[in-house]
């Protein structure tokens, strides 16, 4: 904590050059005017791109600055989130950046490291695993592999914070995948699927829903497609009791599923926000949806 606070510390007393702000405020205008236009999971790459201007121009017109630019809070975040442990590898055809994010502020302190101290063992077997890939691969005699993990703030109300951290591995193709922490920062406690129902019953309840939207979007586009019915690929069984999932600032339940995994690759992460009306009489209460 007290490293944090030094860090921050260290933040706000950097002198931010006027062009540097010019820069800065550009990208975030462009950010705004596109946003409306991408899809939930394309905002972290708006959110990287206007952090690459700030990291490429401060390199430019502060080395001091650019040496400490990885302790600094993340440009646009509204929470205390920061990057403070930074994996990277850049060798010919073998890239790899990893970035895991750290949560101050919860008055959970346990909750908050355990959070802060999985996201950095997650990246740590991440980075190791790939650092093996590379091995074989130079063995056989080379070849391209890459990986970036990094995370968006998806919710940050007075009650709910959301974060989704994301993987993506290149080898020829890609894949990508999606994690998701709802956190409750007033009670301080980590919220899943199961503690806001009653029962099971959700699990049935929901499935049956996004069956039913799959097959509404397939009619409606030829171009979308799931796995239902599919002879080769199997059916979309229904959620997992402890589904991917976060909540948005309206108080919305959103059920994620990554790439591949109940629909062709070029579907990318699919995503499916649930109608409070069918969860209403599921749920514990309507404090974190309605």
């Amino acid at each position: 904590m007290k490293r944090l606070n030094q860090l921050k510390n260290q933040y706000h007393k950097t002198d931010i050059p006027p062009e540097l702000k010019d820069v800065v405020k550009n990208a975030i205008q462009q950010a705004n005017t596109e946003q409306k236009k991408r899809p939930v999971f394309k905002n972290w790459i708006i959110g990287t791109a206007a952090a690459t201007v700030l990291f490429l121009s401060s390199i430019n017109i502060s080395p001091a600055m650019a040496q400490s630019m990885v302790n600094i809070p993340v440009l646009g975040a509204i929470v205390e989130v920061f990057t403070v442990h930074k994996l990277t590898l850049d060798e010919k055809t073998y890239h790899a950046n990893l970035d895991s994010p750290t949560i101050e502020g919860l008055a959970n302190e346990g909750l908050q490291a355990s959070l802060n101290e999985k996201y950095i063992d997650e990246n740590k077997a991440n980075f190791e695993q790939f650092e093996e890939e590379v091995d074989e691969l130079k063995e056989a005699g080379n070849g391209h592999l890459g990986i970036d993990t990094g995370y968006e703030v998806m919710t940050d109300t007075a009650r709910i914070l959301s974060i989704a951290r994301y993987k993506v591995n290149t080898a020829g193709s890609s894949s990508t995948t999606m994690k998701y922490d709802t956190i409750d920062k007033q009670e301080s406690i980590l919220i899943t699927l199961p503690i806001l129902f009653k029962d099971d019953q959700y699990i049935e309840v929901i499935s049956s829903y996004i069956a039913g939207e799959m097959k509404r979007q397939m009619a409606a586009d030829e171009e979308i497609s799931y796995f239902l019915e599919d002879p080769f690929t199997g059916n979309f069984e229904g959620i997992k009791p402890y589904e991917n999932f976060y909540i948005t600032s309206n108080h919305k339940l959103v059920i994620s599923f990554d790439k591949y995994e109940v629909a062709p690759g070029y579907m990318g992460i699919v995503t499916f926000e649930i109608p409070s009306s069918i969860l209403s009489d599921l749920l514990v209460s309507d404090t974190y949806i309605n």
